[in-house]
């Protein structure tokens, strides 16, 4: 294991490349048969035999592959790697959006700023640059971001409309996903948007086609900005995969103008992933890793919490944790809040 870790950085664009070039999938299409040769896949794959060879002999020591009188085969984990959609988009997220940032690891470590960010562009946080990022960073970072979410949305939006609240301010709104999965289900639903200028206007953009009752009402806010106040009125105050974009204090101050913006009987749920809330030990990898890339890229102070550092941050800003319901999707845990004493 000590090898495989030295040796990770440049495993890990190998097995990009054999992905990417076709060696994995020219072996997927031979998995029952009788294995090919190196001459088969290069020519195949558009690669000269010397590539093919050290690629294929690189997938050996990783479990790739296997050989058996000098022909390759595709083993379990290969199929996966080329396969399974979860572990793509991970590997493309660390590749276009990770991978350089990370040798500024030490840096950002020591100044609490994401001293990686410069690989993509010049923010201060990456929030800031998130309409503005270059490709293929961008679509590696919405597709990591949605493939979470999406799995659990439908379920929420289920549980919102047997709720069935007459408002729901939306705060950290991105591209207006989940506003959109709401006013699918629920066009009389009356929705406020909270984020960025820039995140609204993508936001709009991306709503405009639904026929809502109501159009959504945006309102651009910093929410780190100490004189921002949140709108009142909204029966649901929702937030997610946005609070661990944050620092232990941020989240009191944040949490603490959403207490002050409560109507008398409002709930707010938060989504959030937890890395010691997984059923699956590859699920808490992911998250403790991912906590690393807001260190380098995002902004330098915030992670993917330990839940139990997180629901004390919940009641640090005088909210009331009523219920957490683990396993929503497969990987978000809800956290449902008041301004009231716990049920």
């Amino acid at each position: 294991m000590a090898q495989m870790l030295a040796f990770g950085p440049i495993a890990f664009h190998a097995i990009v490349v054999m992905r990417d070039r076709g060696i994995l999938e020219a072996l997927a299409k031979n998995r029952r048969k009788n294995g090919l040769a190196i001459e088969t896949i290069s020519e195949e794959c558009g690669l000269s035999h010397y590539a093919t060879r050290v690629l294929l002999e690189a997938g050996l020591g990783l479990k790739l592959v296997w050989r058996r009188d000098g022909l390759y085969h595709l083993t379990k984990l290969g199929y996966f790697i080329l396969t399974d959609e979860m572990t793509r988009i991970n590997f493309d997220f660390t590749r276009d959006v990770c991978y350089d940032a990370a040798t500024q690891l030490d840096a950002a470590l020591s100044t609490g700023k994401p001293a990686g960010l410069k690989t993509l562009g010049p923010w201060d946080t990456v929030y800031q640059g998130l309409s503005a990022m270059p490709e293929p960073a961008m679509s590696s970072w919405h597709n990591f971001d949605h493939f979470y979410s999406d799995q659990a949305f439908p379920v929420m939006v289920e549980k919102l409309a047997a709720e069935n609240p007459s408002s729901l301010l939306d705060i950290g709104c991105n591209t207006g996903k989940w506003a959109y999965t709401c006013l699918q289900r629920l066009p009389d639903l009356r929705i406020g948007l909270v984020d960025l200028e820039p995140q609204l206007e993508r936001a709009i953009a991306h709503l405009t086609p639904l026929e809502a009752t109501t159009p959504p009402k945006c309102y651009p806010l910093d929410m780190l900005d100490p004189m921002a106040r949140l709108p009142d009125g909204y029966d649901i105050i929702w937030m997610s995969q946005f609070l661990d974009c944050f620092s232990e204090q941020e989240i009191i101050a944040i949490l603490c103008k959403v207490k002050e913006g409560l109507k008398p009987g409002a709930k707010v749920w938060i989504l959030e992933l937890f890395w010691d809330r997984q059923r699956f030990e590859a699920a808490a990898l992911s998250l403790q890793q991912t906590s690393l890339y807001f260190t380098c890229v995002a902004n330098g102070n915030s992670q993917m919490y330990d839940s139990e550092v997180f629901f004390d941050l919940i009641r640090a800003s005088g909210l009331t944790i009523s219920s957490v319901t683990d396993n929503v999707g497969q990987y978000h845990t809800l956290i449902e809040c008041t301004a009231s004493t716990s049920l």
